[in-house]
């Protein structure tokens, strides 16, 4: 991948935007001296920096993109645009998942949806020419180059992979929407603000699950419904959770999941568990928190309840797992809960992960496990994006609280909300097992 050399701080034009001192490099581009495409990025950068109304720019390590999402014909223009003007990404850029799947193209028919499939396949092949990293994944943290470091500042854009980020890992980003994220890519600055700065990172909310029984807190629904119960609460603030003891990731990453989709949550502490929260005190700098939430039974029902619109005498038809894309881990418990057996036939069954866990199973001889159960392994795709996936036409059952909760409005179809032991069982049964 080509990359722009750093430029020193000390290197600096004596003409500012505003109160916004820009670096030589950064003015040329303005000027249009390096193209059309560098131009639009540097104008996209400063009219969010005006937006925030930071005087500072951050420069930024590396760049996971969802502007690779086809999500229209502007999606695709945007792309044809950067390959003719032959730009280059300033920081590795790694590709958010993509609206179809290589691995199993019967999953959205071309013949059903040729613009929408064609002009996908145009995109990614577009990222790709331009030097992305090909993840194709709303996972990137799962492998080594796209798993960002303590205090590194990034662009984020997939709302899964900013919370893990920040949260998890403690690094640093917003979310970036589309263009924006490949304009902060290209220029390889950001504007200081939010989420980048220390003062955007004080937690204002605090969630004590201390009295919610240990049992239940150890069940594998509850990060989930957790998340819906923060994001709800929070929106787009910080939450401080206290008294969870989980620091199994792939908890952390389905609290990040749920919390981003019930409402926005960019980063959330888990005190004595992430990097950034050793203490209360030290996510809330020492000040009083505006609110501070005890967990209890009836809020965790009340977040099961937003995740389940289906009745148990619907026939079942479908079961979607990977909402964010599974991990080896969770692919492993998969197969042993199937021990073997296969699903009904009546039940389409789904699990999404991203090429690089992919190929781990390879190597441990495990992927076409999958697919002798009757279960397929998709790749590089969700599968509650529009358009429809052939065989989710009815009740379907998910671990995820993100895909339930997107689902019905974005799919149409009756979701119950379910542990992943129960939605194998299920699977295999051929009807919704309670």
């Amino acid at each position: 991948m080509n990359t722009r050399p750093t430029v020193p701080k000390s290197v600096v034009s004596s003409s500012t935007t505003g109160a916004l001192v820009l670096l030589d490099c950064e003015e040329r581009w303005l000027r249009g001296e390096a193209g059309a495409a560098m131009k639009l990025a540097m104008q996209l950068v400063l009219a969010a920096a005006e937006v925030s109304e930071v005087t500072e720019m951050v420069p930024v390590e590396m760049a996971h993109i969802n502007s690779c999402h086809y999500s229209g014909v502007m999606s695709l223009d945007f792309a044809e645009f950067l390959l003719a003007d032959r730009v280059s990404f300033a920081v590795p850029t790694h590709t958010n998942a993509s609206l179809i799947s290589c691995s199993t193209p019967h999953l959205r028919p071309e013949d059903r949806s040729p613009v929408e499939v064609q002009g996908a396949r145009r995109v990614m092949e577009i990222y790709e020419a331009l030097g992305c990293t090909p993840m194709w994944t709303c996972a990137p943290y799962q492998q080594p180059d796209g798993r960002a470091k303590l205090g590194q500042h990034l662009i984020g854009s997939e709302s899964n992979a900013v919370g893990f980020a920040n949260s998890v890992l403690g690094a640093r980003t917003n979310k970036y929407g589309d263009l924006l994220d490949v304009a902060g890519a290209l220029v390889g600055r950001v504007p200081l603000a939010g989420l980048h700065t220390d003062a955007g990172r004080r937690a204002t909310h605090v969630f004590d699950v201390s009295d919610i029984p240990s049992a239940t807190r150890t069940d594998p629904t509850f990060p989930h419904l957790l998340g819906v119960v923060l994001g709800r609460a929070v929106g787009h603030g910080v939450g401080a959770i206290v008294g969870y003891e989980s620091e199994r990731e792939d908890d952390l990453k389905a609290i990040a999941a749920a919390a981003a989709a019930a409402g926005g949550v960019g980063l959330f502490h888990v005190v004595g568990s992430t990097p950034e929260a050793p203490t209360l005190e030290n996510v809330t700098r020492g000040q009083t928190p505006s609110d501070h939430t005890i967990v209890t039974a009836d809020h965790l029902a009340e977040a099961a309840a937003v995740l389940t619109n289906a009745s148990a005498d619907e026939p079942l038809r479908a079961v979607c797992l990977g909402t964010p894309h599974f991990s080896v881990a969770e692919c492993v418990e998969t197969l042993d809960r199937l021990d073997g057996r296969r699903i009904a036939p009546s039940v389409t069954m789904l699990v999404t992960t991203s090429r690089a866990v992919a190929a781990e199973l390879e190597l441990r001889g495990l992927r076409n496990e999958f697919s002798e159960a009757g279960v397929d392994l998709v790749l590089d795709t969700c599968s509650y994006f529009p358009p429809h996936p052939s065989g989710l036409d009815g009740l379907t059952l998910t671990n995820s609280a993100k895909w339930a909760y997107y689902a019905p409005g974005l799919l149409g179809v009756p979701v119950g909300f379910e542990s992943l032991e129960r939605c194998v069982e299920s699977a295999v049964a051929g009807r919704w097992i309670r």
